[in-house]
């Protein structure tokens, strides 16, 4: 595992999101060039939808080949397919239909009206087959910081936090609505290459600066658990990175 985590910190929200765009090209990039394909972690909230829609605005998201792309998600609202609260909606209007994917690259999380039904464990269970039979770790997997840390579907002191084996999760607590949900576990988001956390906004500046403190659990502070096998990444803007000390910032 990687140690200190790298901070980026940009002046703002627009600025971090076409950072962080320009940023993802470039590793996707990297990635086809030196294994013949890229994998993605896509993450849904503000700030995950503003790096897909600035991406969608660059003329450099030419330069991907978007066929050899795999794409998955961090976690989900276990809702019916095309609901307008599901990550995967929200990425499509925002980007993914714009772009020349392989639809069986594209790896959404299980809707409720699916061939699982209502039953959120079975669909976990299925997800974290399809990602057994995946080659290779994730290139890049990103996750937005909620203001209580959390990132996926994972809250600070529920169960789901604390698993250690399994890859995926049904969750059926989560504090913020809808409660029932799909997640990665840590044990999946720490075999990702580059694990990319995107915070950004006032009400995220306490969250980022329990995080990176690294006196904090992960079970309290699931953001605190989140890092890369290669390297570990907060992307930030200034609002979000207010409450880090000046040393943490150079």
């Amino acid at each position: 595992m990687t140690g200190t985590p790298r901070l980026v910190v940009h002046d703002d929200k627009e600025l971090m999101a076409q950072a962080t765009a320009a940023r993802l090209i470039t590793e996707i990039v990297d990635a086809q060039t030196a294994r013949g394909s890229a994998s993605v972690v896509l993450t849904g909230g503000r700030n995950g939808n503003g790096v897909l829609a600035a991406l969608a605005g660059s003329p450099a998201r030419e330069s991907v080949d978007w066929a050899r792309v795999d794409l998955w998600w961090g976690d989900e609202r276990f809702l019916p397919e095309g609901d307008p609260d599901r990550n995967e909606t929200q990425a499509r209007q925002a980007l993914l239909d714009d772009l020349p994917l392989d639809p069986a690259r594209v790896h959404p999380m299980p809707a409720s009206d699916g061939r699982h039904g209502d039953d959120v464990d079975a669909a976990a269970t299925s997800y974290a087959a399809e990602l057994a039979v995946a080659a290779g770790p994730f290139d890049v997997l990103m996750l937005g910081v909620g203001p209580d840390t959390h990132v996926a579907s994972l809250f600070p002191g529920l169960p789901a936090v604390r698993e250690e084996k399994r890859t995926v999760l049904a969750v059926r607590d989560a504090p913020k609505p809808p409660p029932t949900r799909i997640t990665l576990t840590l044990p999946a988001i720490r075999s990702a290459r580059q694990v990319w956390l995107l915070a950004a906004g006032e009400d995220k500046a306490e969250a980022a600066a329990t995080a990176l403190t690294g006196e904090v659990a992960a079970v309290d502070a699931p953001a605190a658990g989140a890092r890369g096998t290669a390297r570990t990444l907060w992307l930030l803007d200034r609002a979000a990175a207010s409450a880090l000390p000046p040393e943490r910032l150079s």
